[in-house]
């Protein structure tokens, strides 16, 4: 059916043209016409997405899957349906996504699928506008968020072997999976899933050859009837593979021959390449990367040359919001930022780029039908500068709102007795002993991942991967050693995963004589936290110079209907934003990333509550501006 081919022009489109060296070819000969092929039209479907000689069939069809990822937890819930217009505008037919079990199950037993977290919400919508769905509930994700979406509190194991058939992990799977396909399986066919994947690039971890059959059956025992699919990039195809799923691929650049690799690990398939990467996520520290727009949809085209389906990963970035980012562990640790930008398709506000209009001109030739308007931009809004007039030192805070937990022995934020024994996922734990005289403190790398260290409330200096040791001044008589460890994000890609426990996670040491009999405080700065430390008492106003860790408050007055905006926090060190209670995640000054994301729907008109915790140096000012700043940027390799 794609047998004729000829040469597409470079034609000049809305907001770039396409300009490539090399051809670019699409089927102007037998278009692909799905007008027909939607979830509301086969409602009640019998036959679901098959295979058959080496083409996809829906409902009996042929069909081929032009994809793109959306991560509903990466975005507001009022932008749902515009994320999904956009999609369809541009000539997608299948939204995929990923579930993320750490907020799901926040703690062990207490499951959540509301608001923002209303999966059966976000699928029946993507049916209501015309998307499929590829689903990708892991129980592993990947996806630069926090321990892949694993739950952290399953590391309070200290036998704990993530991603395999080990008891303790399978049967928190089990009970994981239980919640999860009991909204999943009715949107099957009588909804928009169509395909559900098995895990998530195996292949890469392969620690447990019997791991893929068990998550298969859990996903079948469960009522699962669908597709089921892998994904894997190249060198991990062969290992993540399981019988009876279809083996997707994984890549950026379109190796001579890869598509072709994967008739060696499957015979007469249809070719599906699960994750084209339309950009990159950044680092803190490094710059923001950004991928050739022209490079993206030449490779695209080859690829629907060739028959195969795509997915777009990412479509649409969003944000790690809150402590959620992920990190790697290469060479060294390096934690994601709160922006996942990605470079994508669309902007993290979810704004058109030249790649949305450059895809939308390819596929619009492919697909035998016009594509919909692409809908108006939302405005944004630049709200000016916001005085942050009040601040408390974290010193003052610790007495009226933490309980410390008193321990011998230094404890990882795991383990930490707290949440119904779920321990503490993210944020902040402050260790706090007692020692006398000063000289060499050394941590024996049990620093995950950074710490501040304070003698009584004075700055000392910080300890990190990288610093291991720091000189304590002498001083008389009994005095406090304070350390405030950051979680800066758990590794989610590699097979570091078992490792990836926070806070202190061994001893600390003061002239080789290991520290004890600590006070531990958790800083989670949840909602219930941020709520009580407005109403405690010892706010002032803040001095012309101060240093932290403190919090610092200001308000944010909006006349008319809330916008979109960015806040630029110049003059900031390293910290927090929350506003109106939610957390829109870290900022740091070593960059890329220079402004915060600011949700419309989080505002509201009137009295707006800023609330910065800044772990160093205070501005006095932040600025809310209406175009983001992710940084200097540098052309993926």
């Amino acid at each position: 059916s794609w047998s004729c081919w000829v040469r597409w022009k470079e034609q000049p489109l809305l907001g770039g043209h396409i300009s490539s060296p090399g051809c670019l070819f699409v089927s102007l000969c037998s278009r692909f016409n799905w007008s027909e092929l939607t979830p509301l039209g086969l409602w009640g479907r019998t036959l679901g997405l098959q295979t058959e000689n080496s083409q996809f069939l829906l409902e009996g069809m042929p069909f081929r899957i032009f994809g793109g990822s959306v991560h509903y937890f990466r975005v507001p819930r009022e932008y749902w349906e515009d994320r999904m217009l956009k999609m369809k505008a541009c000539g997608l037919n299948t939204l995929t996504t990923y579930v993320p079990w750490n907020l799901h199950e926040k703690e062990r037993g207490k499951f959540d699928f509301s608001q923002n977290l209303d999966l059966e919400a976000f699928l029946s919508l993507a049916a209501k506008n015309g998307l499929w769905v590829i689903l990708r509930p892991g129980p592993y994700i990947c996806s630069e968020w926090d321990l892949g979406g694993l739950p952290s509190w399953l590391l309070q194991d200290p036998e704990m072997q993530l991603r395999t058939t080990y008891k303790g992990f399978t049967e928190a799977v089990d009970a994981y999976f239980d919640h999860l396909m009991h909204v999943v399986v009715p949107l099957q066919a009588r909804g928009p899933i169509i395909a559900v994947q098995v895990e998530n690039e195996y292949g890469s971890y392969a620690k447990d050859p019997n791991y893929m059959t068990y998550v298969k059956m859990a996903l079948l025992k469960r009522g699962i009837v669908e597709l089921l699919m892998t994904s894997d990039n190249k060198n991990g195809l062969s290992f993540g593979l399981v019988e009876g799923a279809l083996a997707t691929v994984n890549f950026q650049k379109l190796e001579p021959g890869l598509l072709k690799y994967l008739d060696t690990v499957q015979r007469d398939q249809p070719k599906m390449v699960m994750e084209y990467w339309t950009g990159w996520f950044d680092n803190w520290g490094g710059p923001h990367y950004v991928f050739d727009a022209d490079e993206m949809v030449t490779t695209v085209a080859s690829v629907l040359k060739t028959g195969a389906s795509i997915n777009l990963y990412m479509f649409h970035g969003g944000t790690n919001f809150g402590f959620m980012n992920g990190a790697l562990e290469a060479d060294e640790y390096k934690s994601d930022v709160t922006s996942y930008d990605y470079d994508a398709v669309l902007t993290e506000a979810g704004d058109y780029t030249s790649k949305f209009f450059k895809l939308r001109q390819l596929f619009s030739v492919i697909i035998g039908h016009p594509l919909p308007l692409p809908p108006m931009i939302e405005s944004k809004a630049s709200y000016g500068a916001i005085l942050l007039h009040q601040y408390i030192s974290l010193w003052d805070v610790l007495p009226s709102l933490l309980q410390p937990i008193k321990s011998e022995f230094p404890v990882n934020m795991e383990n930490l007795h707290l949440n119904d024994s779920t321990g503490q996922s993210f944020g902040y734990v402050l260790y706090e002993t007692v020692i006398f005289g000063g000289g060499q403190l050394h941590t024996r790398n049990h620093v995950r991942d950074r710490a501040q260290v304070f003698v009584n409330t004075v700055y000392v200096g910080e300890l990190d991967y990288n610093t291991v040791e720091l000189f304590i001044p002498e001083g008389q008589g009994f005095r406090q050693l304070k350390l405030l460890v950051e979680n800066r994000g758990r590794v989610n890609y590699g097979l570091a995963l078992n490792e990836q426990r926070k806070g202190l996670i061994g001893d600390v040491f003061l002239n080789k004589t290991p520290l004890r009999n600590f006070k531990i405080y958790s800083l989670e700065m949840k909602p219930a936290f941020m709520k009580s430390l407005q109403q405690v008492s010892g706010w002032s106003s803040v001095p012309d110079y101060f240093v932290g860790p403190a919090f610092f408050r200001g308000r944010l007055w909006i006349e008319q209907q809330p916008q979109d905006t960015f806040l630029k926090l110049q003059g900031w060190e390293k910290g927090v934003v929350f506003v109106n209670g939610q957390n829109l995640g870290r900022y740091w000054k070593i960059g890329p990333q220079e402004t915060l994301y600011l949700p419309g729907p989080w505002l509201k008109k009137g009295d707006n509550e800023i609330v910065i915790f800044e772990e160093r140096t205070a501005g006095r000012i932040i600025q809310s501006v209406d175009i983001p700043y992710l940084g200097r940027t540098q052309y993926v390799d």
